[in-house]
């Protein structure tokens, strides 16, 4: 029922979007750091650009097969730009996106950040050495399952607890919306992937 009705609701959901961009001041994506977007479904009539203007190498998407077809680029039509891709399917309103695909979400970024500012204490990344640049992540409105994801990138790069990384996020995109079920994914996240240390403040 749940899968049913996020399908149901994609369309007029993503047309709200859309109307909520051209008429407050919502952004059709924010910049969290200097090398990672947060943001909302890329159509395709906006990829050339966005990756000129943003320099962007990578693309996760935490969307389903449905969401992507007829707007979206897949991980295909990604290639053919020069950027990887990488989707970590996620229901959307419902769900949060389950630990294993945090983790190899977060792995996944870690391969596009400049040498000092990699993750040292992830494992080695699987592929070939990535070009350093920007990774856009995304869902439908780049407020919950993509927020989650860049909320678990925060965590481990900065060694930010969940509120912290929550808090920064909501800075530089106000209209984020984690409910109990993403903050619950953030706190075992932090609880099992990040060992106890002196956290930072946002700047």
């Amino acid at each position: 029922m749940t899968a049913m009705f996020a399908r149901i609701t994609f369309y007029p959901s993503l047309f709200y979007n859309v109307m909520m961009e051209k008429m407050t001041a919502r952004n059709w994506y924010d910049r969290i750091d200097e090398n990672v977007i947060l943001g909302a479904l890329p159509f395709r009539s906006m990829a050339q650009e966005m990756i000129k203007k943003e320099n962007i190498k990578a693309v996760v998407s935490m969307n389903e097969d449905y969401e992507l077809w007829a707007f979206s680029n897949n991980k295909a039509r990604w290639a053919k730009l020069g950027v990887e891709f990488l989707q970590l399917e996620t229901t959307d309103i419902f769900e949060s996106p389950c630990q294993e695909k945090l983790w190899k979400g977060v792995q996944f970024m870690n391969r596009f950040l400049p040498v000092n500012d990699k993750m040292l204490q992830l494992p080695s990344s699987e592929g070939p050495p990535a070009e350093t640049g920007t990774i856009y992540v995304h869902c439908k409105a780049g407020r919950t399952r993509s927020a989650t994801l860049v909320g678990c990138y925060l965590i481990m790069k900065n060694g930010w607890s969940p509120e912290q990384a929550v808090e920064h996020m909501r800075d530089c995109r106000p209209h984020i919306l984690l409910r109990s079920k993403q903050w619950e994914a953030l706190r075992l996240f932090h609880q099992t992937k990040c060992p106890p240390t002196t956290s930072t403040t946002p700047t």
